[in-house]
């Protein structure tokens, strides 16, 4: 059902894919929007539990897409590093493709939402967290992806310093696997 990556290569394994979804701060839902054009758009998420939850409000373009059909694809870019002299680009990426459903119940409403305060705000009080919560809880909206599949690239040159070949080094971001 889901297209193999042509560059085997450049795959990468999935805990290197794991990895990027835990680390990421943002990346892009795409949903069949109006009119069956294509609606991405960016969003902050969290990687729980082999799911991705993301916040939103309870009405608007995004929700009157999921309502209409649930399949949709989340993409995160781990690493961009700019080369303008080789004119490419260092990257590692990963797209999930899944179901997204509304989070009904309030206790797994919670849970999503605890665990995406506790990502972007890991240092701050238990007291303060649950203030936060509490008064945005009324017009909050979570989502949930289940994920069904998920493929992580990386370019050449990053594939080429981890298999050790000299001439091939290149800088990287720190938390990847490669020189």
């Amino acid at each position: 059902m889901f297209r193999e990556m042509r560059r085997k290569r450049q795959q990468l394994d999935e805990e290197a894919c794991a990895e990027i979804l835990r680390t990421g701060s943002a990346g892009v839902l795409a949903v069949s929007g109006d009119a069956g054009y294509p609606y991405a758009v960016p969003l902050s998420y969290v990687y729980a539990n082999g799911k991705l939850y993301f916040h939103c409000a309870r009405a608007g373009h995004k929700i009157d897409a999921i309502r209409r059909s649930p399949k949709a694809s989340f993409c995160v870019i781990g690493q961009d590093v700019v080369k303008p002299l080789k004119y490419t680009t260092y990257f590692r990426s990963v797209i999930a493709f899944g179901t997204v459903r509304i989070l009904e119940d309030d206790g797994e409403k919670y849970a999503a939402v605890k665990a995406l305060a506790l990502k972007y705000a890991p240092m701050d009080t238990d007291a303060h967290r649950e203030e936060a919560i509490r008064g945005d809880w009324a017009p909050l909206c979570m989502l949930e992806m289940t994920i069904e599949h998920c493929t992580g690239k990386e370019c050449i040159e990053l594939v080429k310093a981890r298999e050790g070949n000299p001439a091939d080094r290149c800088e990287t971001l720190p938390g990847t696997n490669a020189l």
